[in-house]
């Protein structure tokens, strides 16, 4: 087998590892190194730096992600009922913050263990998810501020999406506004421009602003002529503002 081929099929199943796990948050891409072109002996040494640094991260993203993978699952544990006693054979948890102070820890040691991946970015978002349901929405904010700061812009719209959230749940109207805004302005494959609409539409109508929300509603009807879902949400709720 070709070098080339094991390395594609090794990224495959990198991909297909990550993409699994966080398959209802965000869009994963494979970013690529531009070429660095110098003369002399030197391009010898920096790309025996560059490729040493690449292959070590890119070995430290395929144990973090396997790492994620585990602590995402941790998130879909059932629960118990009440009283019920736990199975050595069958994971479960006795209630929610239990599960999420669990998973908690786990996006907390990836990022503790493998800082400088790609990895470590989705777990610092569900570090904020965990940290959120747990009803810390200072940790969650901070969690949510450092992703979106990222440069993965589809994992990093994701980011800014739940932080939109954060402000709209603790009445930060205008910091939530100006998100959504610029959401709907720069919609990415993980956060589309109808999805930033909605959820603006939402937050005006929920802020007493019937006039803003019901002109959204119509702009998502008007611009998905097709229907679909986001419009029979968009029908609905223009029919609770009448």
């Amino acid at each position: 087998m070709r070098a080339e081929t094991r390395h594609q099929l090794k990224q495959d199943a990198f991909s297909r590892v990550t993409i699994g796990a966080a398959e209802k948050t965000a869009h994963w891409s494979v970013e690529h190194r531009n070429t660095l072109t110098i003369a002399g002996i030197a391009v010898v040494v920096i790309a025996a730096v560059i490729l040493g640094g690449w292959y070590y991260l890119g070995a430290q993203d395929e144990k973090a992600s396997f790492d994620l993978s585990i602590a995402v699952r941790t998130l879909d544990t059932p629960l118990r009922a009440a009283g019920t006693p736990a199975q050595p054979d069958s994971p479960s948890f006795a209630s929610a913050k239990e599960r999420a102070d669990s998973a908690k820890k786990q996006f907390q040691a990836i990022l503790d263990k493998y800082p400088h991946t790609r990895t470590a970015d989705m777990a610092r978002y569900f570090l904020g998810v965990t940290s959120e349901s747990a009803g810390d929405n200072a940790a969650a904010e901070n969690s949510f501020k450092a992703v979106a700061s990222t440069g993965n812009k589809e994992l990093a719209s994701v980011a800014k999406l739940a932080l939109a959230s954060i402000y709209a749940g603790t009445n930060r109207t205008k910091e939530a506004v100006a998100l959504y805004q610029e959401l709907i302005n720069q919609p990415t494959a993980s956060v589309s421009k109808v999805t930033a609409q909605l959820q603006l539409a939402e937050l005006y109508q929920a802020s007493n602003q019937p006039l803003d929300a019901k002109r959204l509603y119509e702009q998502v009807k008007k611009d998905n002529p097709a229907g679909g879902d986001a419009v029979q949400i968009a029908t609905q709720k223009l029919a609770e503002l009448k």
